[in-house]
C-alpha cells in the first residue's frame, strides 16, 4: 500500500523528527516500501546576498546533505530502502513537489503542537495536509 514514503525533516530539531522516522520505518517494513528523507532550505533573501559568500547556497546544501546522511544511517532503515535529498525554496511547496516527483504514496511528518498563531497563519503541516495528492500522516511528538 505504501511503497514510497516521504519524510520531511527540520534539521534544526532532529528530536522532533524521530517519531516520524520511526513511523516511516515501521510502515516501510510492513509494506516493503522505500523512505525518502527531505530537508528544505529557505532561499537566501536578495537583500542579504551581498553579505554572504558567493557559494553560500552550495555550502548550506552540502551541510544539510551530510546531516541527512547521518540521520539516514542512524534511522535503522536498510540502506537500500532509504534515500535523502535537499531542496531549496518554500517549505510546504517543496514538500509537495518532492512528493509528486517520487510518486509518494504517503507523507509522514511531525508537527509542533498547535498554537493560536497557527490557526490564523497556517502551518507547513497544515498546508501539506490540505494540498497533498497522497495520504499524509502527521505524527505528534
Amino acid at each position: 500500500m505504501f511503497k514510497s514514503i516521504l519524510v520531511p525533516l527540520d534539521l534544526t530539531d532532529t528530536d522532533l523528527a524521530k517519531p516520524a522516522i520511526a513511523t516511516a520505518m515501521t510502515l516501510s517494513q510492513t509494506w516493503g516500501g522505500t523512505v525518502r528523507l527531505l530537508n528544505v532550505l529557505p532561499m537566501t533573501p536578495v537583500m542579504l546576498a551581498e553579505y554572504v559568500p558567493a557559494d553560500f547556497d552550495v555550502q548550506q546544501r552540502a551541510t544539510a546533505a551530510e546531516a541527512l546522511a547521518i540521520v539516514a544511517r542512524e534511522s535503522g532503515i536498510e540502506a537500500s530502502r532509504i534515500s535523502a535529498t535537499v531542496r531549496i525554496g518554500g517549505i510546504y511547496h517543496e514538500i509537495l513537489e518532492e512528493a509528486a516527483a517520487i510518486h509518494a504514496d504517503l507523507i509522514v511528518m511531525t508537527s509542533h503542537r498547535p498554537a493560536m498563531r497557527t490557526y490564523f497563519l497556517g502551518s507547513n503541516a497544515g498546508h501539506v495536509v490540505r494540498y497533498a495528492r497522497c495520504s499524509v500522516l502527521v505524527v505528534r511528538h
